[in-house]
Parts: structure tokens; sequence; C-alpha cells
């Protein structure tokens, strides 16, 4: 029986969810069609938005569904870049209605370390649509330097189209310290998008808060929740405004086009609806498992490195990443993966490419000391037997993985 501990690529689905999934399939209808069944459609679907809605603390007409937090995020990024540097296209009609036209906006602040939904999003943009990107560093534990941030805003705030940070990164699960980040664009009117995809379900998310503190857009994806794969969300300010990427039948605020899917819908609900059954509980015992998980390793493997914040309130709560000094990561994943426990090096949005990892190499990390990196990721199926487990497996496999040593690459740092 396979040891799952990787619930930061995807989490099982909640059986509620799996059973209003298969039940809503059966249900006929266009949510965008006029007669009974339309309706009928129409009305589980803005259900569902509802559930969704509450869980994120924004109203449902903010919740805008899309096919998966990469959708999500690239609309997030693409749609506000756009339509904050498309102000030069418009300035001859301005010019003559009397209206002063505002000059585009080019530059794209990212912190170091993102996800690849953001990184691979912001230079295609850089490429394509003239953006310009601007990294800002990571401290040592993987969070933002907010005076770097600060500076690089007031070199020239007028030509920022956005800012866009991860919430929770998704490989160190060090906490960003958003509301912060924030405030300082908000000062000059800047929009700043918030991937909150490794964040949700598992610390608070309140978009209102957010909003006032001057989020415009926030991502998050069913699956991490214990939902389907294939439906995700784009949390958008009332007055947020946004260049579509799908055009079509103007559904969704004419932001997101397209037939909606009500089962995807249904089934995200019911996962978002268990979210508030307990949180705090939840919370404590993912904490208290990540710190037999912590424990365990570092008793085991006195050199091993536990990377990303080390205080509880400054990290996910069931996320434990490592780095593990003349091993190579992916040769450890494959040893503990044999011995039936279920890990990751990192994401999982690389198609399944190893490489050395891009956000300890953010985190003044060398490749070498990257390419040794391992995430172990608790959820809702998570338990004592799951910890115990992994910590069976890992004396034998660290040692094979030893060894073995770092394989021989073109590269090295």
């Amino acid at each position: 029986m396979t040891v799952y501990l990787d619930h930061a690529a995807t989490t099982p689905m909640l059986p509620a969810a799996i059973r209003s999934y298969a039940d809503a399939m059966a249900v006929v209808g266009n949510p965008a069609s006029v007669h009974s069944a339309g309706q009928n459609a129409k009305r589980m679907l803005e259900e569902a938005r509802e559930t969704v809605a509450a869980s994120l603390g924004c109203d449902p007409i903010e919740v805008v569904f899309t096919g998966s937090g990469t959708e999500s995020i690239n609309l997030g990024i693409k749609g506000l870049y756009w339509a904050r540097s498309g102000a030069q296209a418009r300035s001859g009609a301005q010019a003559r209605s009397g209206v002063q036209a505002l000059a585009p906006r080019r530059r794209i602040l990212v912190p170091g370390g993102e996800h690849h939904a953001t990184l691979d999003t912001v230079e295609w943009l850089e490429r394509h649509d003239g953006a310009v990107v601007e990294w800002i560093p990571l401290d040592a534990v993987g969070r933002i330097d907010l005076v770097a941030l600060a500076a690089a805003i007031e070199r020239n705030p007028a030509d920022v189209a956005l800012v866009t940070l991860i919430m929770a990164n998704n490989e160190v699960g060090t906490l960003q310290p958003v509301a912060e980040v924030a405030a300082l664009a908000a000062a000059h009117g800047i929009p700043v998008h918030v991937d909150a995809v490794a964040a949700y379900g598992y610390v608070p998310v309140d978009f209102r808060a957010l909003a006032a503190a001057g989020v415009s857009a926030l991502s998050v994806s069913a699956h991490k929740v214990g939902g389907p794969v294939g439906i995700a969300a784009l949390v958008l300010g009332r007055t947020t405004v946004v260049e579509p990427l799908i055009h079509g039948g103007g559904q969704q605020r004419k932001v997101r086009s397209g037939t909606q899917d009500v089962a995807a819908a249904v089934a995200f609900a019911v996962a978002a609806g268990a979210l508030g059954a307990d949180p705090a509980a939840e919370t404590a015992r993912l904490e208290a498992l990540r710190d037999r998980v912590v424990a365990g390793v570092t008793a085991l493997v006195p050199d091993a490195v536990l990377n990303g914040d080390p205080t509880a309130s400054g990290r996910l709560p069931g996320n434990a990443h490592f780095s593990f000094p003349g091993c190579e990561g992916d040769s450890l994943l494959f040893l503990l993966d044999v011995a039936g426990v279920s890990v990751s090096t990192g994401s999982a949005c690389q198609a399944g490419v190893p490489e050395p990892s891009h956000v300890l190499r953010a985190m003044g990390r060398t490749e070498v000391e990257s390419r040794g990196a391992l995430r172990i990721t608790l959820g809702h199926t998570s338990t004592d037997a799951d910890v115990d487990a992994l910590l069976a497996a890992l004396p034998t496999a660290h040692a094979q993985a030893a060894r073995a040593g770092m394989a021989d690459r073109a590269t090295g740092g």
C-alpha cells in the first residue's frame, strides 16, 4: 500500500465531492440556456459559486471559474498586464475626446522562486508583448525582500503594470507578507495578483481583507483542497479590469467565455464547504504531523537541512522541505517510491522533468545544494502511520542515495 505524502501536488478527492460530481454529471442542461433544464443547471452553478466564494471571503460575482490554477494565474497576470499596458493604443481616441492618455505600463514586479505558472507567463509577456520583468530577491528562508520591492516601485511607479506573488511557496512552504506587499503597491495604484493555489485550504484566505489592503486578483484551484482536477477560480475584485484570454459567449463578466462545467463546480463547492468544518483543529493536526516529520528526518539524517521558514507561523502547516547534502533529490524520490512512499522533489508542473530547485536557487543556494531537495507534504488523508512509514523507509533510501552520490552534470555551482 502506497503512503501518499505529496499533497502539494494534488490531494485525494473527498468522497462527498466524488459523489456530488457523479450526481451532477447526470443532470442535463447548459446554464446559459433559458429553458427549465438550463435554469436548473444555472441554479446549481450559482449555488456552487456562492459556496466557493464563502470559503474565500469574497462575493459570488467575484468568482470566475477557470479550467486550472495555471489558467487562473495566466488570466490574472496577462489580463492585468494587457489592461494596464494597452493605454497607449487608446491614446488617439482619448486625445480626440479631450481625455489625457495614460502612458502604457510595462514593468511587472515578481519575486524570485515563484511557481512556473507565474514564471513562464511573465517570461512569455517579456518575449512577445514588450513586458519588462523585474525580479525581486528573496531572503534565506524564501520570503520577499520588502525593501527591494519598495525601491523597485519608487524608482518609477508610473510604469509598473502589476505586482504578482505567491501567498505560500509551493516548494518550501514559506508564507509571504501579502498584505504588506499590497500596501506598498496600493500607495501608487498598482494592482496586485496573488497566487494562493498552494495556500488555499491550509491557511486562511480572506479576499475582502486582502482587497482592502490592495489585492486585485487571487488564484486558487479545486484539486488542492479535495475537489476535482479541471476546475479552479480567479477571484477578481468588482472594479478590477482585466483583458480576457478567451473570447466567445461573454460568460462570467465577459472575463472567461465558454460553457461552464456545472458538475465540476458542484464538486469544487463540496470540497470548499468542507474547509470550514474545523480549520483550527486541522491546522493543529497537520502541524503536529509535520513536526514529527521534521524531528524524525533530522534525527535519522543529521546533516539534512530544513528549507523555508523554520517557525510554525511562517510556513504552511503540512510542508516539510529538506536538502540532503551529497544526494540527488530524484534518487531519494525513486528509492522512497520503491519502498511505497510517495514524495516530491518540488513542483509537479514541470512535465516530470527533474531539475535543480529554482526556489532554492532564488534563496541563494548553489546548484548542487538545489539538486538534493525533497518535499514532503501532508494533507487531509495523512496519518501518524504515514509518518512512521516515511521514517522507516528513509534510512535505507538515504544510504543508497548517498552511495550513488551526485550525478556528473555539465553545469555546477
